[in-house]
């Protein structure tokens, strides 16, 4: 059986971003209710050594974004990464959508076996598949940072529950 590599890339990218988005509302709602400052949220971390919610979710968006545009062979757009308020955050998820959006089926059509290869911060760069790339690197990579902004704010008190992540 052949993989349709729109299919497991595209609808669950836009399924996890409005989740995120919703998340972040609820967030957002709830720091105005308890009367916090938002920039507690978004500079929260999980550990020490961790990146904190905003860089978590910027690197979100930065790995869906990336995936349709390396597998169809066309430019992986560049956000800056600038976020400090949930408007921004929430603007930087939209655009992420409206570009995962203006993708087509077709254009990711046979690219199961297209070889996948860029560059990272240290180390020889990374070479994968078209579906090694999206089942080992991406689909990884974009849960744990969508789930680790959800932890952050779950930590901090924001009411979250498994429904809001699944976005049922």
């Amino acid at each position: 059986m052949t993989i349709s590599m729109y299919q497991a890339t595209i609808p669950a990218f836009l399924h996890g971003l409005d989740n995120l988005s919703a998340i972040l509302k609820k967030a957002q709602d709830d720091a105005s209710a308890r009367n916090i400052d938002p920039s507690v949220f978004i500079n929260a971390r999980l550990a020490p050594d961790m990146f904190p919610l905003n860089r978590q979710l910027q690197i979100a968006t930065d790995i869906v974004k990336a995936c349709p545009a390396r597998l169809s062979g066309t430019e992986v757009p560049s956000f800056p990464d600038t976020e400090t308020t949930f408007d921004e955050l929430q603007t930087r998820i939209a655009k992420t959508i409206t570009f995962l959006k203006s993708f087509s089926a077709d254009q990711l059509e046979g690219t199961q076996d297209k070889t996948i290869k860029f560059g990272r911060r240290t180390g020889p760069d990374w070479e994968f598949s078209g579906t090694d790339y999206v089942t080992q690197f991406v689909l990884p990579n974009f849960y744990f940072h969508i789930t680790t902004v959800y932890a952050i704010l779950r930590h901090n008190g924001v009411p979250l529950g498994k429904k809001d992540f699944l976005g049922l």
